[in-house]
């Protein structure tokens, strides 16, 4: 009897020794699993309603309240100038709405510099910065990058003209402007399907520019170099004449031979006064 007591206590302390053990390792797994969820809760970053474009928005398109969405954007990630609530795009005192004024790609965040405000026209007048003008250029095949230029492009501006009179006049072609930004091509400020062949680009530039484009437009003529995308290089002082393109270089000329020195004194003889020749002393 005792020996069945004994042994009944001996598979009870096992027992409990084994579930002490397993509590202790569930313990221990809920205690990391803890710490892991503290950690993660570190990591997640803040967020806020930022409002988005539900699809590819053009220029010139009138904004609707299908064309945006509410998303959370980072706290940290916002840009400036964005919407972060519906109110804001869709004004409850008016019926009017904004227009965009540059494309805006599906899901980027709306922003106000790109639309107008409830109402206001998309005009040419809504693209120029405070203290710019709008210029027209005459352009061409050839002076137009082959019809390549679009609507919010960089070009720099070359004049090619006769400078001088005389024997002395040359042909030269000049850089008088860099990184001018395009703001239409012919009558369109929007996107343009394929390549066209343009007559006419406008261009924001400042009063001063004005002046030199106009002067520059009347005296010769003018063609455009487009800049390529994130190209931050400022162009130097470029002017090309014929003899620097063809290589030709001025002959040196002789020197003159020195004019012999003739030296005379004035004399009278009777009523006559003649010049007669004398040694010069210096």
């Amino acid at each position: 009897m005792r020996m069945i007591f004994g042994l009944v206590l001996l598979v009870g302390i096992a027992l409990a020794g084994g579930a002490v053990y397993l509590a202790k390792d569930q313990i221990g797994q809920y205690k990391s699993a803890i710490a892991n969820a503290e950690a993660a809760k570190q990591k997640i970053v803040p967020t806020q309603t930022v409002y988005v474009a539900a699809r590819a928005l053009k220029y010139g398109e009138k904004l609707e309240k299908d064309d945006v969405r509410a998303v959370d954007f980072p706290v940290t990630a916002i840009p400036e100038g964005s919407f972060e609530n519906e109110v804001s795009i869709f004004p409850e005192n008016t019926d009017e709405l904004r227009v965009v004024l540059r494309p805006i790609e599906k899901d980027e965040a709306l922003l106000a510099v790109k639309l107008t405000l409830p109402g206001e026209d998309a005009g040419l007048t809504s693209q120029l910065e405070r203290g710019m003008r709008a210029f027209a250029i005459k352009v061409d095949v050839s002076s137009g990058v082959s019809g390549f230029l679009r609507p919010g492009d960089r070009v720099d501006v070359y004049w090619t003209g006769r400078v001088g009179g005389g024997q002395n006049s040359t042909d030269v072609t000049k850089l008088i402007d860099t990184g001018i930004q395009l703001i239409a091509v012919d009558q369109r400020s929007g996107d343009l399907d394929g390549a066209m062949i343009a007559r006419t680009v406008t261009v924001a530039v400042s009063p001063n520019q004005v002046a030199a484009l106009a002067q520059a437009q009347t005296t010769g003529r003018l063609a455009l170099s487009l800049v390529g995308v994130g190209d931050d290089t400022v162009a130097g002082t470029i002017e090309v004449n014929q003899k620097d393109l063809l290589g030709i270089v001025d002959e040196a000329k002789a020197p003159a031979a020195p004019e012999e020195k003739v030296c005379t004194i004035r004399t009278r003889r009777g009523a006559e006064v003649v010049n007669l020749p004398i040694p010069c002393t210096n």
